[in-house]
């Protein structure tokens, strides 16, 4: 069980499907979107489940998680990913390992491509240590 802000308490969503069953449209859209190309580049190997309430992808470790809150989206590729496409965010408001983005104002698609193939590359080098 979760608490929400208005102190109701909601069971955590078991899958990533039943937890986008509960996000309002355009946010499901626009999280479906980011799923369908994590799933695309993503090895095989990858799986998805959810983390801390969250859609996540694992692959190594931790690779993309995706979330929608009440005024934005959010990606959570990790710090490394952000810092190293930090000039091409700069139209995003970023933390250390998130990137936030209105529904209607995705991250484009080739830029999703390189965080994620960043983060790939980022956890099989960890591995290979």
């Amino acid at each position: 069980m979760k608490k929400t802000k208005t102190g109701k308490t909601t069971k955590v969503p078991q899958t990533v499907d039943e937890y986008l069953n509960r996000v309002p449209e355009p946010a499901r859209g626009a999280l479906n979107r980011v799923r369908a190309l994590v799933r695309k580049i993503a090895p095989p190997e990858a799986t998805e489940g959810i983390s801390y309430g969250i859609p996540t992808f694992k692959y190594n470790g931790m690779l993309m998680s995706f979330a929608a809150f009440s005024d934005h989206c959010g990606l959570f590729p990790g710090a490394g990913p952000i810092a190293k496409f930090k000039n091409e965010l700069k139209c995003f408001p970023t933390a250390k390992g998130t990137i936030r983005f209105a529904p209607d104002k995705p991250v484009p698609t080739t830029l999703l491509k390189k965080l994620v193939r960043a983060r790939i590359a980022e956890n099989e080098h960890k591995k290979g240590r």
